[in-house]
């Protein structure tokens, strides 16, 4: 049989080289493959992954602070156990209302919760809590109408920052206070004020912003704990309605009481 020119040539080439050469002779198929292959972008397993959150689910809202509590802070309020606010997922996000009007004392406070989980494209929990958190801060502090804004950190969950301003509605003075809390990759945030109608007396700042953080406080520990307290009159053993109420006795002052 005979065998072309060009082809006759490459066999006697081979066969003058070593035998670990050979195959690359046989064929330049495999050299072609091996260059596809290693152009060939990675498999999605290979994709950066986040650390997983500390929590999956939020408390109760409204049962996140004890009846004791409530009853401390907002006196008279109606409906006592709160008034939640509608929302798509309250595994994730919630917030409860409390409004009081004790004779011409009047007091409102609202609790949220905001959750957030781990994301491959957006980072940890943790990081993405703590973002919201510095945005609600600032939300609070640039507030339209509001004056003698004071912005603090404190040492409640793993970060916190208090604001409180004053502001003035329908001629009356209101005194304002948030707080803005991390745990983990759950944002607390607390926002109480207070006014003092005909003749009452405009509430103590400093006595507000102590009771303030005390909710926070309390609030973070049921966070913690995965459930809130009674929220609806008794107190349960981790609620912190006591130490609420020590705050509140230690920052009385001459000038207001709550």
């Amino acid at each position: 049989m005979h065998r072309s020119a060009p082809r006759l040539a490459r066999i006697l080439a081979c066969a003058t080289v070593p035998v670990m050469l050979v195959a690359g002779c046989s064929s330049g198929s495999d050299d072609k493959k091996n260059a596809e292959s290693s152009s060939r972008p990675s498999s999605p397993s290979a994709s950066p992954s986040v650390a997983a959150a500390k929590f999956s689910k939020l408390p109760d809202v409204c049962s996140a602070l004890s009846g004791t509590t409530i009853g401390k802070l907002v006196p008279k309020a109606k409906p006592k156990k709160g008034k939640a606010l509608p929302s798509g997922d309250t595994n994730t996000s919630a917030t409860c209302l409390w409004n009081g009007l004790d004779g011409f004392k009047y007091r409102s406070l609202s609790l949220s919760l905001k959750l957030f989980p781990s994301d491959a494209g957006l980072g940890t929990g943790d990081k993405r809590a703590q973002e919201y958190a510095t945005q609600q801060a600032s939300k609070s502090s640039g507030a339209k109408g509001v004056k003698n804004v004071k912005t603090e950190q404190t040492a409640i969950g793993d970060a916190a920052t208090t604001v409180r301003s004053d502001e003035k509605k329908d001629g009356d003075d209101f005194r304002n206070t948030t707080v803005v809390a991390r745990t983990a990759n759950v944002v607390v945030t607390i926002e109480y004020d207070g006014a003092g109608y005909e003749t009452e007396k405009t509430p103590n700042a400093t006595k507000l912003m102590d009771d303030a953080k005390a909710a926070a406080k309390e609030v973070v520990a049921s966070v913690a704990k995965g459930t809130g307290g009674a929220g609806g009159g008794k107190d349960s053993p981790s609620s912190g309605g006591s130490k609420s109420a020590d705050a509140s006795k230690g920052s009385k002052d001459s000038k207001g009481g709550a």
